[in-house]
């Protein structure tokens, strides 16, 4: 037995409902019988004539990687973008796009997070202003059909066998990430060709490459062409952590994004901190989020503490980091790797502080620390070529 829609096979999934066996698996989608055959629907198709427009120019580094995934994707072959956080993951698919666009053919990008759907879809409305783009996520769900559909990864639901090109970003982040039924989900959505993009790719998308499933395309420059930052780890008691990371920021100044293992401390910390500098929380549970994440823009808080929702996604320029209990069991070497990524992404102020604290240096800590050595030395690899 195996539900047409998630593909689950583990029996204690199917209930018997009169004479129908049906997936409960799924069923916050719909219910779906087991023997259902489920019916693409037909969404309109037609053959544009139109280029990405950017205000910048890719860098060659960009470019190369833009027409591989291009070519890639003209053969029907999926591909694997592993780039690091900040390298224009997105703006590399640009090329891609408009050759699927131009051949009349259906694109759908899909992204974990509801707020990075709309941030997408914004980025997307202006290299392609001529376009129908739509986002299909929590409260945006009345329309969805488009010229290019931007979509968090659960609405993939709705669209069975209807992609050419599909595109997953942050594969490697909640909820995508380990769920068989979300992925099984995304395979029934794409038709075509898929495109994975990721800053920190699970080991079974690396085995994947390696055996020849899928082709790798690797970038770990950012435009501005600086080394990435790497974090410096700081071992001391929980207890002592925050006092000297307070001594730290008043000595070197600037804006900090301070991450913490548990809601409960986030917002313990931005209420007692924020007696004595402007400071709040952010977490999943905040109020007012768009204000809260505009006054940090806008330099009118000097500190904000958070959970995980602020580990990617997101760019605030010339923002240091720290990580309060990085050892917690909750900061996992992507997680690491995704909060240090947040630093240096400003072509104007490449550099900056990002602090792991923990009681000690665990191996979450270490792999992080190793990945961007690593991204690094290939860096210094490219500019000894070019030299």
């Amino acid at each position: 037995m195996q539900c047409p829609r998630c593909k689950n096979e583990d029996p204690k999934y199917f209930y018997r409902d009169e004479n129908q066996i049906y997936c409960r698996k799924c069923i916050q989608f719909g219910r779906v019988n087991i023997d259902d055959v489920i019916q693409p629907k037909t969404y309109k198709c037609k053959k544009h004539r139109v280029k990405a427009h950017l205000n910048f120019e890719l860098t060659d580094a960009q470019k190369k990687a833009s027409v591989q995934l291009k070519e890639n994707a003209l053969k029907g072959i999926d591909s694997l973008v592993y780039a690091c956080c900040g390298a224009g993951k997105t703006e590399i698919c640009f090329e891609t796009i408009t050759a699927f666009l131009n051949a009349g053919k259906k694109i759908g990008f899909a992204i974990p997070r509801r707020q990075v759907v709309l941030e997408i879809c914004e980025r997307l409305k202006k290299a392609y202003p001529r376009l129908k783009v739509i986002a299909v996520c929590q409260g945006h769900t009345d329309v969805d059909d488009g010229d290019l559909i931007v979509c968090t990864m659960h609405q993939l639901y709705r669209y069975h066998q209807t992609f050419d090109l599909l595109i997953l970003d942050e594969v490697d982040a909640f909820p995508y990430k380990n769920n068989d039924m979300l992925e099984a989900i995304a395979l029934n959505a794409c038709k075509g060709v898929k495109v994975m993009l990721s800053a920190t790719p699970s080991r079974q998308l690396l085995l994947k490459a390696e055996s020849g499933q899928l082709s790798i395309i690797e970038l770990f420059v950012r435009p501005h062409g600086h080394p990435l930052i790497v974090p410096r780890c700081i071992v001391l008691a929980d207890f002592f952590q925050l006092i000297h990371l307070l001594f730290f920021m008043k000595k070197h100044g600037g804006q900090w994004l301070v991450f913490v293992p548990t809601i409960a401390m986030a917002d313990a910390y931005g209420k007692w901190l924020s007696v004595f500098v402007p400071c709040s929380s952010f977490t999943s549970k905040t109020l007012c989020k768009e204000e809260i994440l505009d006054r940090f823009k806008n330099h009118q808080l000097t500190v904000l503490f958070t959970s995980t929702i602020l580990e990617r996604g997101v760019t605030f320029k010339g923002v240091h980091v720290a990580v309060l209990q990085s050892s917690h069991p909750v900061f996992d070497e992507s997680s690491l790797i995704q909060i240090v990524g947040r630093v240096g992404r400003d072509p104007n102020n490449p550099t900056g502080h990002a602090l792991l604290y923990a009681d000690k240096k665990n191996h979450a800590i270490k792999r992080c620390i190793y990945a961007l050595q690593k991204m690094n030395e290939s860096l210094l690899d490219l500019h000894e070529c070019s030299g």
